[in-house]
C-alpha cells in the first residue's frame, strides 16, 4: 500500500523499522538509510521480512533528494539527529514527499532547541501540498496527544499540565545514556524553563526537584527541565496557566554528569587537541556505551504520562494519563530497550495515520493539532497501552 523511507539506524530507528515491518499490510516497501549502511544491514537481518537498505548523508540535501527520487516513498520518517531536520525537510520540499520526525531542530553549535525554524516551513509545505508532522515520538508526541485527548474529552479548560518522564531501568553501567548521549547531555545540562501566566520562567539546570511515586517503578526524584513539547502545547492551549516537564535521574547519573561538566567534557565548542579540532561532548559520545546496545542488559520499566488540572462543566478535576513500558519485554519484541521503544512506536503509528489519510493536510503540524482519537484507539495494540484515572488532588501542587 505505502512506501516508507526511514532515515536513522540508531536504537529508535531500529524500533521504527521493526514496527513498520509488522504492519506489512500498510508498509509494503521499506527502505532504511543511514550514514553507516552496515547498521541498516544489521537491523534488516533481525526482521522476518526483507527490506531495502542504503547509505545516505542526511546533511547532504542533494544526496537525500536522489535517494527519494530513486525509491519514491509516500512518507519520509526522520529518525536521525535533530541537527538534520531542516536538511531533510528541504529534501521533502524538493521532491514533494510528506515528512515526520520525533524531535525538533537544534543547531549543532548552540544547545537550544525550539520549533521556530521548522514552523517557518509552514507556507512552503502548504504551497507544495505536503504534510510535515513534528514531534511524533513519546515526549514530544504521545504526551502531546494525551493532552489533546484530555482537552477534547475531559476538560473544557486546562489550567495546569505536568509531563512526567520516569525511566526506572537499570543497565548496570556506572554511566550511560538511554538515547543519543550528545542530545541527552545537551538537554539535561541546559537551563530549566516552564510556562506560567503567559511567560517563560527560567531556572538553573536541575535546580527544582520533586519526589513522585511512579506505578510500576516506585518513588523517584524528578527534576524540572525544559522540553520542546512545552513550546507547542503552550501555543495550542493558550488557556493553560502553567506547563512543566519533569524527568527522573538517579544520583549516580547526576554525580557522573557533574564531574564531566566540571572537567569540560560536556562542552559543545571545538577545542584544539594535538593539532586537531574536537568537540569534547562528541568525543565523550564515542567513549560511552551505544544506547542501541543497552537492550539485553536493561531491567525495569518506564512510566511516562501527564497530570492535568482544569474544569469540565464548571467542576474542577485532576486527570492522570500514563503508559508503563517494560525494558525486557521491549527487547524481546524488537531487540531494543524501552526508551527507544516508547519513541519509535508512536512514530510508526503517526506514519500509518498519514499514509492511510486519517491524518491529512498541507503544512507543518505538531501532533496535538491533529485528531488524537485514531491514535489513542490504536496505540495500545501496537505496544503502548495507556491508563487513565481521576485524582482527588494534584500530587504536584504545593
Amino acid at each position: 500500500m505505502a512506501r516508507v523511507l526511514i532515515i536513522g539506524a540508531g536504537g529508535v530507528g531500529a524500533v521504527v523499522v521493526h514496527k513498520c515491518a509488522q504492519a506489512a499490510d500498510i508498509f509494503t516497501d521499506i527502505l532504511l538509510a543511514s550514514r553507516t549502511k552496515a547498521k541498516c544491514d544489521a537491523i534488516a537481518r533481525q526482521l522476518k521480512r526483507p527490506i531495502r537498505t542504503a547509505r545516505v548523508n542526511a546533511d547532504n540535501v542533494a544526496e537525500t533528494v536522489a535517494l527519494i527520487r530513486s525509491f519514491k516513498p509516500d512518507v519520509l520518517l526522520n529518525i536521525a539527529l535533530p541537527y538534520q531536520d531542516l536538511h531533510l525537510m528541504d529534501a521533502c520540499l524538493e521532491t514533494g514527499v510528506s515528512y515526520l520526525d520525533t524531535a525538533n531542530y537544534e543547531p549543532l553549535d548552540t544547545a537550544k532547541f525550539e520549533y521556530k525554524w521548522q514552523w517557518a516551513y509552514q507556507e512552503r509545505f502548504q504551497a507544495r501540498g505536503i504534510m510535515a508532522v513534528l514531534g511524533c515520538g513519546f515526549d514530544p508526541g504521545q504526551t502531546n496527544l494525551y493532552t489533546a485527548y484530555a482537552r477534547k474529552h475531559h476538560f473544557d479548560e486546562i489550567r495546569t499540565l505536568d509531563i512526567l518522564d520516569c525511566n526506572g531501568g537499570d543497565h548496570g553501567y556506572p554511566f550511560a545514556t538511554n538515547f543519543n548521549p550528545e542530545i541527552n547531555i545537551r538537554e539535561v545540562t541546559a537551563r530549566g524553563r516552564y510556562w506560567e501566566n503567559g511567560q517563560w520562567i527560567e531556572t538553573e539546570p536541575l535546580a527544582v526537584k520533586r519526589t513522585f511515586d511512579f506505578e510500576g517503578v516506585g518513588p523517584k526524584n524528578m527534576y524540572l527541565l525544559y522540553h520542546e513539547e512545552l513550546e507547542s502545547l503552550a501555543r495550542q492551549f493558550p488557556e493553560a496557566k502553567r506547563m512543566r516537564f519533569w524527568m527522573t535521574f538517579g544520583e549516580s547519573y547526576l554525580t557522573h554528569l557533574r564531574v564531566l561538566q566540571n572537567v569540560g567534557m560536556t562542552r559543545i565548542d571545538p577545542v584544539d587537541f594535538e593539532g586537531h579540532r574536537i568537540v569534547p561532548l562528541q568525543f565523550l559520545k564515542k567513549l560511552l556505551p551505544d544506547p542501541a546496545s543497552l537492550g539485553p542488559r536493561t531491567r525495569g520499566k518506564t512510566n511516562i504520562g501527564c497530570i492535568i488540572t482544569g474544569s469540565k462543566a464548571g467542576k474542577e478535576r485532576v486527570y492522570y494519563i500514563y503508559n508503563i513500558c517494560d525494558h525486557q519485554e521491549s527487547y524481546r519484541e524488537v531487540q531494543s530497550q524501552a526508551v527507544a521503544y516508547t519513541t519509535g512506536v508512536p512514530a510508526m503509528l503517526g506514519a500509518k495515520l498519514m499514509v492511510t489519510g486519517v491524518w491529512k493536510g498541507a503544512g507543518v503540524f505538531n501532533v496535538e493539532q491533529l485528531d488524537p482519537d485514531p491514535f489513542m484507539r490504536e496505540i495500545g495494540r501496537w505496544g503502548l497501552p495507556w491508563q487513565e484515572k481521576f485524582l482527588d488532588q494534584s500530587p504536584l501542587e504545593p
